[in-house]
């Protein structure tokens, strides 16, 4: 399976993003997970979002629909646009009504969650709850909507299907449960796919399956796809673009040969250096861990885990861009006073400091 490659700058986004701030207001103080995050995805497009865990991906994805679990919310001045691929007025998400919410949620952007478990009903038939979203989002009648939902699970690869369509979450695998909600997310062919770790819980064989029944249904629908991952192999496989996202900030934006070749942010330097199979090198995992929200320090949030830092990185960092299609959160970087295939002669490697 190839990624597909697109130009995203050349073609209107079905979904756009502009500064997104997600803010929790807790007793200890204000926290942002997600922190200024802008991008855009076009028709058809698959952007891979991908960065450690607590890097604030997942609440992005949540974001966009609405989701954030309280007290969190998005921001006041975050502008999240949806716009039909078929033309039509688009919809501020961020400035939505419940009602306007609902009609997009699920029937023009769809979300699929890393565990089906704790999406679907566990008292309630699969079939029903494909049922319930094509008549809430397409008015079909009981009959209609049956027949359509065995449809689904035969186009997304579950055996038996009419019988399928009678089980309960719990009669089902892993991979077919994931199945089930995948064909909930198709049943009204949204526009935009909201896949958020969605291979994660799954072993390497049916991931590899869940992975070409992505691709292949969005070569069929022409939906556009936002892979939140932590997992570099998997965007390598199937996206054309990838967004890096660390301390709630995107730090790199380009197409995935660029970012995976040369990659211009020294967090994404460090992915790519502790990835068996695409490192050329030896593999260096990145020292330390992602800090919480509330406890990122000044100025480049990724320099106490970064071995070219010093002193100029207290400053804060702007996400600049350096052609079309790529850009980099590090001011070192941009202007030339690091290379990232060097290592600095003063500071150790990961893997000699762990």
């Amino acid at each position: 399976m190839s990624a597909r490659d697109t130009s995203p700058e050349r073609v209107p986004a079905v979904l756009e993003l502009h500064d997104l701030r997600t803010r929790f207001d807790l007793e200890a103080g204000t926290v942002r997970p997600v922190d200024g995050v802008s991008f855009r995805i076009a028709p058809g497009e698959t952007v891979g979002l991908v960065g450690e865990s607590g890097a604030g991906k997942s609440m992005t994805a949540l974001s966009i629909l609405g989701l954030v679990p309280p007290p969190g919310r998005v921001e006041e001045g975050s502008r999240i646009r949806y716009t039909p691929k078929a033309g039509g007025a688009s919809v501020e998400l961020a400035e939505a009504s419940r009602a306007e919410l609902r009609a997009v949620r699920g029937g023009r952007v769809a979300m699929v969650f890393q565990e089906p478990m704790t999406s679907l009903n566990p008292v309630q038939r699969v079939g029903a709850q494909i049922d319930e979203a094509l008549r809430l989002h397409l008015g079909l009648g009981s009959a209609d909507a049956r027949e359509r939902s065995i449809d689904l699970l035969r186009e997304v690869g579950v055996p038996e299907p009419a019988a399928r369509y009678q089980a309960y979450p719990h009669e089902l695998s892993g991979g077919m449960r994931q199945r089930v909600m995948i064909a909930m997310a198709l049943a009204c062919e949204p526009d935009v796919l909201l896949a958020d770790e969605p291979t994660t819980a799954l072993d390497v064989t049916i991931q590899a399956q869940i992975l070409d029944l992505l691709a292949g249904l969005q070569e069929r629908h022409g939906m556009a796809i936002l892979l939140v991952t932590h997992d570099l192999a998997v965007v390598a496989e199937v996206c054309s673009r990838v967004l890096v996202m660390y301390g709630g900030q995107l730090v790199e934006e380009g197409s995935v040969a660029e970012v995976f070749e040369q990659p211009m942010h020294p967090y994404t330097r460090g992915l790519v250096e502790s990835l068996p199979g695409r490192h050329r090198g030896p593999l260096r995992p990145i020292p330390g861990r992602v800090p919480a929200a509330g406890e990122w320090p000044a100025g480049c949030r990724f320099a106490p885990r970064c071995r070219w830092a010093d002193e100029r990185c207290s400053e804060a960092q702007e996400l600049e861009r350096s052609s079309d299609r790529r850009s980099t959160r590090c001011g070192r970087v941009t202007r030339g006073e690091i290379v990232l295939d060097e290592r600095p002669a003063d500071r150790p490697s990961a893997d000699e400091s762990s």
